[in-house]
């Protein structure tokens, strides 16, 4: 273990750029990522705090004047990716994109400071964090929630964080797609196309990205004409989190945040609603079209993560997600096996994602420790067996997408120290 261990750190400072963190060390993603930064940090606290905290710092450089934070941001103007800043056009201080990530920022803070001791100058650092994280969750209220329901909406499907799930696949059905489109897809360059989304899914993508160009990004504007809108059980689970660990953290700092806690026990009982008791499952709902979406993601059970207060309903998301992946070796597949949608190599649609694991392992100790620390030790394992990379096949094993990849390394630090 002390070999791979030192292979996580090594993986971290390798793809570490100028206080920032690369997602890998190829061409695939040569820019600094929201979630995948917040994950990484939490690695780096292990063994180099300062790196922890200046990579938190560096994405909040980038933070807009609204408050939303970016869901990429780009540091240097590399056109290997695509799309780039020139495909953008957007970004205050830093060039960057112009759509969010799940905020995960708050419970990775509130995780280092539980685990970590930390001087007074980085207290204070911290606590700034938390005050501009702070401004991030309330942007979510305003801006993605303005008809005051509870519940926040993803615009794009790449502020889910996964781009590609079958959960998108009847929403971007609707999506007129923009004529005479012309783009060239650089992650086809170093990755293959059946590990990749489809065409369809890229000329969806910047066609919402497009229309939300044309609009100079103002949030005001986007919840109403988007023509992707999307109320995610994924992205809301980890939010409320978020939104639980940074009134946890400002209540013990006495920093003000009455307005976010007073959201919570709406937002918990508008996720609570859309739980179908019929399969113990939660399930999306498409805003804009009016359609629950019967998807049986991995992400429906981030709902554990939110840690709701309602014992009858963990217990029964506990016992279906034990049969979600009871007939393969390796486990979670992002959407469940025996499902028409999954495709074991492609993506988000089918692979054994490691944040996935670690979030339901988050969400399950207090709840259910055994099953905790079964996923755990086979995510562990996965790893040890098959390094760190981006995906797996939960058939095989098999690792696909990026190797060395940051948020893998990071959160098997987090995972053997646990």
């Amino acid at each position: 273990m002390s070999l791979l261990k030192r292979e996580a750190e090594n993986i971290l400072l390798n793809n570490r750029r100028e206080g920032y963190t690369l997602p890998t060390n190829n061409k695939l993603y040569p820019a600094q990522w929201n979630w995948d930064s917040a994950y990484i940090a939490l690695g780096y606290s292990y063994f180099n705090k300062e790196y922890a905290i200046v990579e938190l710092e560096k994405l909040f450089e980038g933070q807009w004047s609204d408050g939303m934070v970016p869901h990429i941001l780009f540091h240097h103007k590399d056109e290997n990716y695509f799309p780039n800043h020139n495909t953008w056009q957007c970004g205050e201080k830093i060039p960057s994109s112009g759509i969010t990530q799940p905020p995960i920022v708050s419970s990775i803070l509130k995780l280092m400071l539980d685990k970590h001791e930390f001087s007074s100058s980085e207290m204070e650092r911290i606590l700034n964090l938390v005050k501009k994280t702070k401004n991030y969750l309330e942007w979510f209220y305003k801006y993605r929630d303005p008809n005051d329901t509870g519940l926040v909406s993803i615009l794009h499907p790449w502020e889910s964080g996964t781009d590609n799930s079958p959960l998108w696949d009847f929403p971007l059905s609707k999506i007129l797609i923009e004529e005479n489109l012309e783009y060239k897809r650089r992650d086809l360059d170093v990755s293959s196309s059946d590990v990749r989304p489809l065409k369809r899914d890229y000329d969806c993508y910047i066609t919402l990205l497009n229309q939300f160009r044309n609009e100079k990004y103002n949030p005001e504007k986007l919840y109403d004409i988007s023509m992707f809108n999307v109320a995610d059980i994924g992205f809301n689970s980890l939010f409320l989190k978020a939104c639980k660990d940074l009134v946890y953290i400002a209540t013990k700092n006495n920093i003000e945040c009455t307005f976010i806690q007073k959201k919570i026990t709406q937002t918990e009982n508008k996720l609570i609603s859309l739980y179908n008791k019929g399969d113990n499952s939660f399930y999306s709902y498409d805003v804009l079209n009016k359609q629950t979406l019967e998807i049986p993601s991995i992400t429906n059970y981030f709902i554990l993560f939110a840690d709701i207060q309602n014992k009858e309903i963990n217990n029964s998301i506990i016992q279906s997600l034990k049969m979600y992946n009871s007939n393969e070796k390796y486990f979670f597949s992002s959407i469940k096996p025996d499902n028409k949608y999954f495709e074991e190599i492609r993506y988000w649609r089918g692979p054994v994602w490691i944040n996935c694991n670690w979030i339901l392992y988050k969400g399950l100790l207090e709840k259910d420790p055994e099953l905790a620390n079964k996923i755990k030790s086979h995510t562990l394992d996965l790893m040890h067996e098959k390094d760190f990379h981006e995906y797996y096949s939960c058939k095989s094993g098999t690792p696909y997408g990026a190797n060395n990849f940051s948020w893998s390394a990071a959160l098997y630090l987090d995972l053997i120290n646990d």
